[in-house]
């Protein structure tokens, strides 16, 4: 079973290297935000992205839509559930990830939900918590 507090950067390095498609909840058009400049650099390093928000609008080129088993649907399972939420919000999109068989959730900086965390683990997903993808890559050199 995976672990979000793994220091050694195993579950975060698997991520990076061993993913393609990623769907980013809270992904909208706004370039003020974000969620907006992240997804520009998960495409940067050939990740898919596809926008999940309300408005469900096209971002980056990709599809939006309004939920992730809408999306999920359409394009197949996530192999990783970005979250630019709020910590208060993030259980339930844990909860959708789950429900859509993604590999992995991944809460970006200040999201933290240790309940929503341990109900990923427990389904077999791998947890990231208060981290973010762009960060890491250039911790690492990337």
């Amino acid at each position: 079973m995976s672990d979000h507090r793994d220091d050694r950067g195993d579950v975060v390095d698997r991520l990076l290297e061993d993913t393609s498609t990623w769907f980013v909840v809270g992904l909208g058009g706004d370039p003020s935000r974000d969620a907006y400049w992240v997804a520009r650099d998960l495409q940067s390093h050939g990740k898919r992205i596809v926008p999940i928000h309300p408005r469900a609008l096209p971002v980056h080129g990709e599809q939006g839509y309004a939920t992730i088993a809408e999306a999920a649907d359409a394009v197949g399972p996530p192999d990783v559930v970005d979250m630019f939420v709020r910590s208060d919000r993030v259980g339930p999109f844990v909860d959708q990830a789950v429900q859509a068989g993604a590999r992995a959730v991944w809460m970006q900086f200040g999201v933290v939900d240790e309940a929503a965390a341990r109900r990923a683990i427990d389904a077999g997903l791998d947890v990231v918590m208060d981290r973010c993808p762009s960060d890491e890559w250039a911790r690492r050199g990337g």
